[in-house]
């Protein structure tokens, strides 16, 4: 199941530093943040308790890094074109939120 790299922001953190770290850690790859994409609110259980999370996702290029799987959380990454990402994305919610690429990038160069 394909999906965008996330995670947790840690203390004394901001969520824009957040994202940088979560993607380095998960693609190798080092970024720097264009515009906010938006935030996605989902419930899950762990350790028999529900939780709520809340993922803001960033529009991002890269400035750095080697493309690599090295985190333990993560089977495989992968350049892919911008024309294909929404159709690899398992989550709906992703997938609506990368409908908003093309207009951000059209706008940001």
């Amino acid at each position: 199941m394909w999906s965008l790299p996330k995670g947790h922001v840690e203390p004394g953190e901001t969520r824009e530093e957040a994202a940088i770290r979560e993607v380095q850690e998960e693609t190798g790859i080092s970024g720097r943040i264009l515009a906010p994409l938006g935030a996605i609110d989902f419930w899950f259980v762990a350790d028999g308790r529900r939780i709520h999370k809340t993922v803001h996702h960033f529009l991002m290029e890269m400035v750095g890094g080697q493309l690599s799987a090295d985190d333990a959380e993560v089977v495989e990454v992968q350049w892919v074109p911008l024309t294909d990402v929404i159709s690899r994305l398992a989550y709906a919610d992703e997938r609506r939120l990368m409908e908003s690429v093309p207009q951000l990038l059209a706008d940001y160069g």
